[in-house]
């Protein structure tokens, strides 16, 4: 059973770490990364004939706010992961009920990357402003895998831990 807590401790902080450093190479890289959220939210490089290209936003203003909140929404998640796995860690030689309410954060965590993942790129990206539709700046797959990371580490993690047994 510690096995399984090192690795729920572990996993949490894995995702942390990635988080983390996508936060930190859309901060440290702005317009690089800037580029996309533009081109997405411009749906300039969607199909010609989309019917859909009413929904475009065009106020630099706009793009940099919804950028921002992408940014302040990896970093939230990172902190409450790392946060997370701390408390994890804290907690792993605990009893089952104080391991599982441990996780809590963790669990906030991972919900909130989810969430940005699933909504705010999967759903509002891909679907509302067509990104599926653009050869260069689709960023659907790329959701789609932190999606499913995030999403395994929070299954993992919210399966129930019993108390240790004496056999560790």
């Amino acid at each position: 059973m510690l096995v399984l807590r090192t690795a729920k401790t572990m996993a949490v902080a894995a995702i942390a770490l990635l988080v983390s450093l996508v936060a930190f190479g859309n901060i440290t890289d702005y317009d690089t990364n800037f580029a996309f959220v533009q081109h997405v939210l411009r749906m300039d490089t969607t199909f010609p004939n989309a019917t859909i290209r009413y929904r475009a936003i065009t106020d630099p203003a706009l793009h940099h706010a919804a950028y921002a909140l992408i940014i302040a929404a990896e970093v939230l998640t990172a902190a409450l992961c790392w946060i997370g796995s701390f408390r994890l860690l804290r907690h792993i030689g605990d009893t089952g009920q104080g391991f599982n309410r441990a996780k809590r954060t963790a669990i906030a965590g991972l919900t909130v990357g989810f969430l940005l993942w699933l909504v705010g790129f999967m759903a509002v990206g891909g679907e509302w402003f067509g990104m599926w539709m653009s050869q260069q700046w689709n960023g659907v797959p790329s959701a789609f895998r932190y999606l499913m990371i995030t999403l395994g580490v929070v299954i993992f993690l919210s399966l129930p831990d019993p108390d240790l047994s004496n056999d560790r």
